[in-house]
């Protein structure tokens, strides 16, 4: 049997990352109903309730069982409204190595809520599962995303050419065009960078398990 993740659920100072569920559906399609969304990401065009609803209820699911990887719905302690999405992909049980991807709704960008949510899962992976190896891939014209990187204190190793689908709307018609990606990583060592405590992201926002 693969290896995979635990199905739980990851708090943070203001954020609790849990499992997707068949209610998220219209929250998610409304989220994902957004140019940046679409640029940026290889999400399902458009992003049905339907769609979504199939996501929460076996694509997850699946996806977690398999080992490939872990899904999570962001939300607010506060207001329990849905704030991002969080994967993890691409895992490689033997290098003890994943990759992360995330979406944050629009009315929530510039809260820091995505490095929020992305530094408690590699909080999570690195004392809780034993993970070596974060790896963020951003298209290079995502600038918003590479500030997520270096926030949470992730490295560039470098430039991957050709290697991504950028989409944008016109009219009716998706177009695309392609685009290279930075490669980011993080190391269970990098967390424990002066800039990081220096700059409150490592200390402050310490995640708690939600089994």
């Amino acid at each position: 049997m693969a290896a995979s993740f635990p199905e739980t659920a990851i708090s943070t100072e203001r954020l609790l990352l849990r499992p997707l569920a068949e209610d998220d559906a219209p929250g998610l399609a409304a989220m994902m109903a957004d140019d940046l969304v679409l640029a940026w990401t290889d999400l399902p065009h458009p992003f049905t309730e339907g769609y979504a609803a199939e996501l929460a209820r076996t694509l997850a699911p699946a996806h977690r069982n398999d080992g490939r990887g872990i899904v999570f719905a962001v939300t607010e302690h506060l207001t329990q409204r849905l704030v991002g999405l969080v994967e993890l992909r691409n895992t490689d049980w033997r290098l003890r190595s994943t990759e992360i991807s995330y979406v944050t709704a629009t009315w929530a960008r510039g809260e820091g809520y995505a490095p929020e949510a992305v530094l408690g899962v590699a909080q999570w992976l690195f004392e809780d599962r034993g993970f070596l190896r974060l790896e963020m891939r951003t298209a290079a014209g995502n600038t918003a995303a590479q500030q997520v990187a270096q926030k949470i204190g992730g490295i560039s190793e470098g430039v991957l050419r050709s290697a991504w689908i950028v989409r944008g709307e016109s009219g009716e018609v998706v177009e695309e065009s392609r685009s290279d990606l930075i490669l980011w990583s993080l190391l269970p060592e990098d967390l424990e960078s002066p800039e990081l405590h220096r700059d409150g992201w490592h200390g402050d926002h310490r995640y708690v398990l939600r089994d």
